[in-house]
């Protein structure tokens, strides 16, 4: 089950998905974290350790930071 999340300014429900890319300049593999409103492959089921959700005020989209 993915994790979900419904925004306090638009109620709409977000999944948290995760995602490596490789980065151009430096070839690098990094993972990156984002919310969708559907479930895709790409979705995990918690939240990364060190990381903690927020959500942007103006739009009420959810987003993770480390902290």
């Amino acid at each position: 089950m993915a994790y979900s999340l419904v925004s306090k300014k638009s109620g709409r429900t977000y999944y948290l998905h995760s995602k490596d890319v490789t980065l151009k300049n430096t070839g690098k593999v990094q993972t990156i974290y984002y919310f969708a409103p559907d479930v895709r492959a790409e979705a995990i089921d918690a939240i990364p350790e060190g990381y903690k959700v927020d959500e942007n005020p103006r739009t009420g989209l959810p987003y993770l930071r480390k902290g």
